[in-house]
């Protein structure tokens, strides 16, 4: 099962850190929709920041296993163009999960 784990700054709902693990076991390896769809919504966000915010992601990533903090560039415009980003990708995460929920659970934590 893939597991996305959101965190949110209690205060203000602000998504300061994701990660996502582990393997769907849908499909046999490389016919796997499930993860595919996963990793191209999670590295896509990732790089749509990057290309579109110019904020570079502080990130690892190894097989099964993407984790990013988020920072604060102190201009706002930008802070909330990446947050809204993020916000989509929660967004298509969950219509995963909807559909696939027996192999991928999104999560969120409050710190």
């Amino acid at each position: 099962m893939i597991t996305v784990t959101f965190v949110r700054r209690r205060e203000d709902r602000r998504i300061v850190s994701f990660a996502a693990e582990g393997h769907a076991n849908y499909a046999r390896r490389g016919e796997d929709i499930v993860c595919a769809g996963v990793s191209a919504v999670t590295v896509g966000t990732v790089n749509a920041i990057e290309a579109l915010t110019g904020v570079r992601l502080p990130y690892s990533m190894r097989d099964g296993w993407l984790r990013s903090e988020i920072p604060e560039t102190g201009d706002p415009a930008v802070d909330g163009k990446v947050q809204l980003l993020l916000e989509a990708m929660a967004v298509m995460l969950d219509t995963i999960q909807q559909s696939y929920g027996k192999h991928v659970v999104v999560r969120e934590i409050s710190e």
